[in-house]
């Protein structure tokens, strides 16, 4: 069956939205949400970045994503998909709850039910790219794939194996959501999830 998502409050499947409020923690900086890591994106380096990083909303961090006054990377139509994998990857890695929802989907399909973007959703004919899904779904097999392999490294040694939803993670910044007060990262993100290259419809 098809896993339909748009909005960030819907239950449970809103936090797959770039819009829920799930920070994460990536090129050094904490991020409120994936929406504003992936605004931010198209004008790095720059004060402008670093303002959609400090808004106070994801809607507002797209609403300053987008704003025509302000010229984009040059390179903003081939790095976006990257930008996008690495923020979600982020994400599911950092939270060990919404972590264990999205395995919890299994191999169903995922799709961005939004008619207003034919590239990241799947648009209003319904033959959009779903991109936003795709990335989802890539992230849950890489998941799934490094937890398979933790679990059987775990049993040969004979060490009980350990559930997904409760996997090894980069952990937030202290007093942010998902972690334990007064713990500390102690290990890496996955290469896969930091190698460079919302309603998400705002997500262009």
């Amino acid at each position: 069956m098809t896993i339909y998502f748009y909005g960030a409050d819907e239950v449970p499947h809103g936090c797959f939205s770039n819009f829920s409020d799930h920070g994460l923690d990536l090129d050094g900086r904490w991020w409120p949400t994936s929406e504003h890591y992936f605004q931010a994106q198209k004008f790095i380096g720059t004060r402008h970045a670093d303002l959609i990083r400090r808004a106070r909303t994801p809607l507002r961090a797209a609403e300053l994503g987008r704003d025509p006054s302000k010229p984009m990377r040059r390179d903003w139509e081939r790095a976006k998909d990257d930008v996008m994998r690495r923020a979600v990857a982020a994400k599911f890695l950092t939270h060990a709850d919404i972590r264990g929802i999205l395995l919890s989907t299994g191999d169903e399909e995922i799709v961005e039910d939004t008619t207003a973007d034919h590239y990241w959703g799947r648009g209003r004919t319904g033959s959009g790219k779903n991109m936003l899904g795709r990335i989802l779904m890539r992230t849950r097999g890489r998941l799934r794939a490094e937890f398979d392999e933790a679990s059987e490294a775990r049993s040969d040694s004979g060490r009980p194996g350990r559930y997904p939803g409760k996997a090894p993670r980069r952990v937030p910044r202290p007093g942010s959501r998902g972690q334990v007060p007064g713990s500390t990262p102690t290990e890496p993100m996955y290469s896969w999830a930091s190698a460079s290259g919302s309603r998400t419809d705002c997500a262009q």
